[in-house]
């Protein structure tokens, strides 16, 4: 079997950045993608185009043949505007693509899933792999999802597949398209984001975390999960520096504790007639320091972020600017 690697989800931000990796570590890569998919995150990538749908198991058979490493990335993020498709896709698209490498006798899988499924925390404490989902799904669903997904690779470890798990944390840096995290460079230079919460989170460059994916392939333990994060900020620290960089005035307008519940009512209110890039619970969510212990990914992966939480946005921002999004 050679050294070929199916990337899922790889017209995405996560997994386009993958393929790129891999190709310069000497990889041959497979890129699995929707027939509708936009392929430009793969332009001028010579990987194999293969396409296939995670929901749809006959299509997954051949992309897997030959395959020795599998990267499964293929998610749905966007819970504000599907829950329900974006855990259909963790669940059902996840067995789907296990089930179908352990069949193809795939060496070993590294999945994709999310800081998110460790919940949030009950203290002071930084959240690390021992933590796991602890709110109720329609509270976020995408943080259950992701944990579903988690729980459906553990099963299959069980029934002999290796299965390395990884949890990246905010994802920053050029090539977004879609603007899943890449919405709070695009809100701040806007001029959106003007209010901050007492609250914090941590966030990483995506080329680190594809870094991250390889050290995973090459030293996790089959069943483990990993934490890929680098600097744990707060929120105003946060839009601080984004403004900073975009160029608008800086957040000036504090939502207390109390008044997040009443806001986040209105937000669900105002999403009836209006479009906005955020709804009531993730409002709610902001206010949970979402900081992360990476120190197992550390001693057991050798893996260290080195790109910084500037560089990462100000990086986001110019390719926004180039794309004409900005």
């Amino acid at each position: 079997m050679t050294d070929l690697a199916l990337v899922t989800g790889a017209t995405g931000f996560v997994g386009s950045a993958l393929c790129r990796k891999l190709l310069a570590e000497g990889y041959k890569v497979r890129a699995l993608h929707r027939s509708r998919s936009a392929l430009q995150a793969l332009d001028g990538l010579k990987v194999e185009r293969f396409e296939g749908d995670i929901l749809q198991p006959d299509t997954l058979v051949p992309a897997l043949q030959g395959v020795r490493w599998l990267f499964h990335a293929a998610a749905r993020s966007d819970y504000w505007r599907d829950a329900s498709g974006v855990l259909q896709s963790a669940v059902e698209g996840t067995r789907n693509v296990l089930l179908a490498a352990l069949h193809a006798g795939v060496e070993r899988v590294v999945l994709t899933s999310s800081s998110s499924a460790m919940g949030i925390p009950q203290g002071d404490e930084l959240l690390d792999e021992t933590s796991t989902f602890n709110l109720p799904p329609e509270r976020f669903p995408y943080g259950y999802a992701k944990r579903q997904s988690e729980l459906v690779a553990l099963e299959l470890t069980e029934q002999g597949l290796a299965v390395v798990i990884v949890n990246p944390s905010i994802v920053l840096g050029a090539g977004d398209i879609n603007q899943i995290s890449g919405s709070l460079v695009v809100q701040s230079a806007r001029g959106h984001a003007f209010l901050w919460v007492d609250g914090g989170t941590n966030l990483i460059h995506v080329d680190d975390v594809a870094c991250g994916h390889l050290a995973a392939l090459r030293r996790g333990r089959s069943g483990e999960r990993y934490i890929l994060g680098h600097e744990n900020l707060t929120h105003r620290q946060v839009f601080k520096r984004l403004a900073e960089i975009t160029g608008q005035r800086k957040p000036w307008f504090h939502l207390p504790g109390a008044l997040i519940n009443p806001a986040a009512i209105g937000v669900d209110l105002v999403r009836k007639v209006l479009p906005l890039p955020l709804d009531g619970n993730q409002l709610r969510m902001s206010a949970n320091y979402l900081w992360y212990d990476t120190g197992k990914a550390t001693d057991e992966l050798g893996f260290s972020a080195r790109i910084g939480y500037e560089t990462a946005a100000r990086q986001a921002y110019d390719w926004y600017r180039q794309q004409g999004i900005l």
